[in-house]
């Protein structure tokens, strides 16, 4: 097999993988549209170092800790991490989405940093997942599709999503790691779907 021949055959591995994981998300919020009231999707805005912090201890702090942001969130919703940069002073140029995961309760709740800094946050449970450059994804995405200045839409720090464009981002950071972001009450009905017995 020649060297084209492996590069074809990888890049289409790395579609049908896309596809199958892109079915299985898709079909798991279809489930959550049956059952609950709506998840909604979510994009903060947040460098790269304070991602990391919030991945390490579970909660997500947004706005430099301003609390109307934490609470239009809901138990479910989905927040992916969006960092502009490495670090907020100084840092590199990043421009990728950094981290993905689920808000876990209704409860927002302060956390004494110092006695000038006392931040809100809320409980998140993040999942393993690769960073992607947001320049990869910009002509798929309705939020950026077109548009010249698409880091406008940033500036506040915080905003909603579309679900067809978290499901293009959360693939591309998931992929075959999407199937343990689900608990096991799902997993029957998703191995059901996946082995074409969707009832």
């Amino acid at each position: 097999m020649n060297e084209q021949a492996k590069h074809d055959l990888m890049a289409n591995n790395i579609t049908i993988q896309q596809t199958h994981t892109r079915e299985f998300l898709s079909h798991q919020l279809d489930i959550e549209a049956e059952s609950d009231e709506g998840n909604r999707y979510w994009i903060g805005v947040v460098s790269a170092s304070h991602v990391e912090k919030g991945v390490e201890g579970g909660f997500a702090q947004l706005c430099h800790g301003k609390v109307a942001s934490l609470r239009r969130m809901n138990a479910g919703d989905w927040l992916i991490y969006y960092s502009p940069r490495t670090s907020m002073q100084g840092g590199k140029v990043l421009q990728a989405f950094t981290a993905i995961g689920r808000i876990i309760d209704d409860q927002v709740y302060t956390h004494h940093v110092s006695d000038s800094f006392v931040p809100n946050r809320r409980n998140v449970q993040y999942y393993p997942c690769q960073q992607v450059k947001i320049a990869d994804l910009l002509d798929q995405l309705i939020l950026t599709r077109g548009q010249a200045r698409w880091g406008y839409h940033f500036r506040y720090g915080h905003l909603q999503i579309q679900r067809e464009d978290f499901l293009k981002i959360a693939v591309a950071m998931l992929g075959a790691e999407v199937e343990t972001c689900y608990p096991t009450k799902f997993d029957q009905r998703a191995r059901s779907y996946l082995c074409g017995t969707r009832s």
